[in-house]
């Protein structure tokens, strides 16, 4: 079978996905992290695999960039593969100053501008917030693994070219800890159609401190949030 953007079997896929937005960082994972791995997605270059972590079954596949691309992928691997939990491990901006680059941010939930959930929520504000069992398991995780993890509110914008210095204050007002295109859109599909999902990002620019990891980086050098994810899909039930 497939979608429209997904050339993949029914099985391919297991009931546990890991996605960033970049492909180049779903074959990193794949080929560093999981063994016995298989492509199973070439389509429009968004890379899927599936392998096995520890002897679980795992798949990892990106997600593009934006509200759009993210929650399109999302929803046909819920609808059509029977994915279960979706884990965005992606980067994030910052205002905050009490977060720096490479600190990780775990999204409890995500105000957005964009309209995409309105749309579907008869144009009222949807409270686009994480599954709440996968959050409580991922921080345990971290501070067993004693990795240091901020948990707050996203905000998701559809714009990544915006210098609004009175939208910067009002997201530092509201003490919002992370900046990114996808959580709120991926939070909304999983609410409505019954799966679970959960946003563990890594600093990768500081907004305010013009400061900023490199292209390189962001492909290859977020371990801990790599391993904050893997271990909570072998754990949490």
């Amino acid at each position: 079978m497939s979608t429209p953007h997904i050339d993949s079997q029914k099985n391919d896929f297991s009931d546990v996905v890991l996605m960033p937005g970049d492909p180049v960082r779903a074959k990193y994972i794949a080929k560093n992290y999981l063994s016995n791995c298989v492509q199973i997605n070439s389509t429009r270059l968004m890379l899927a695999y599936t392998g096995f972590y520890k002897n679980k079954k795992v798949s990892v596949m990106s997600h593009g960039i934006g509200i759009p691309s993210a929650s399109l992928y999302v929803r046909e691997l819920i609808l059509e593969y029977n994915v279960k939990k979706i884990v965005r491990i992606g980067t994030c901006g910052t205002v905050s100053n009490d977060i720096k680059l490479r600190d990780i941010v775990i999204s409890m939930g995500a105000s957005t501008d964009s309209k995409v959930n309105r749309i579907g929520f008869n144009n009222h504000d949807f409270a686009a917030i994480s599954d709440y069992n996968m959050l409580h398991a991922a921080v345990q995780i971290a501070k067993k693994m004693n990795i240091e993890v901020y948990v707050g509110n996203f905000f998701t914008t559809d714009s990544f070219y915006n210098d609004d210095k009175n939208m910067l204050d009002i997201l530092k007002k509201y003490n919002i800890l992370g900046i990114d295109m996808e959580t709120a859109g991926i939070y909304a599909v999983a609410s409505e159609l019954r799966a679970q999902a959960l946003s563990i990002c890594t600093v990768s620019d500081h907004i305010e401190k013009k400061e900023k990891v490199s292209s390189k980086d962001r492909e290859s050098s977020f371990e801990d949030m790599i391993n904050i994810a893997l271990e909570l899909i072998i754990l949490h039930k």
